[in-house]
């Protein structure tokens, strides 16, 4: 279940139902969810709530995906897809291994993307563009400069400034669904206390440096 409430085709704003109409044609999304790719289709019903942040998303996906743009789509897919990877989200990840392979990233490409270090698949542009985006995610920003100096070697300035606003875009979206438990991020935290036998002894480190009982 999401964390916050979904809302009903009936209770929709003006401005969703055509979204809604887009994504699920006549169904209610709530009480009949499921869109084409799979997904339950709850990130967008939740941000419904919002409108205007919604409007603002879904925007900025017109936004990333126009033909105006200086970064190629495949680089920004394969940055993209990565990017849900690497940020932890199911739905992020799983999303744009679809659309990478759209915008023409190989199978075998897509494949490598949770290893993509130690795998020989890459063109040397890809591989900056991959190590760009673990430095932006993983690093939180701190990008070397050989990496960035490797990376405006292979893009233009602006195309970089694109890839640097799609990236920490999509971290965002990774860090609300997996906040919000939406769509593929809805999992318990698998990080929990596993009880001891009943009647076990107790004291861990007593026993892990092996001192006497």
């Amino acid at each position: 279940m999401t964390r916050t409430r979904q809302i009903p085709r009936r209770d929709a704003p003006e401005s969703v139902v055509p979204i809604y109409q887009r994504l699920f044609g006549d169904r209610d999304p709530v009480a009949e969810p499921g869109t084409a790719t799979g997904t339950p289709g709850n990130w967008w019903t939740v941000f419904a709530q919002t409108p205007e942040l919604l409007d603002h998303m879904v925007a900025g996906f017109a936004l990333f995906s126009s033909p105006t743009r200086e970064l190629p789509a495949d680089l920004r897919e394969l940055a993209l897809t990565r990017t849900g990877f690497a940020a932890g989200s199911q739905f992020v990840f799983s999303q744009h291994c679809k659309a990478a392979r759209r915008a023409g990233v190989t199978e075998e490409q897509v494949n490598a993307i949770p290893a993509w270090a130690v795998a020989d698949v890459w063109s040397p542009r890809q591989r900056t563009v991959l190590a760009y985006v673990d430095e932006i995610v993983l690093g939180q920003g701190r990008v070397q400069d050989a990496t960035f100096a490797a990376l405006t070697a292979e893009l233009s300035e602006t195309a970089v400034i694109e890839l640097t606003y799609a990236v920490a875009s999509y971290q965002l979206h990774a860090t609300m669904c997996r906040a919000l438990r939406l769509e593929f991020d809805d999992v318990d935290e698998r990080i929990v206390e596993i009880a001891a036998p009943a009647g076990a002894d107790q004291d861990v480190m007593r026993t892990i440096s092996m001192r006497s009982l």
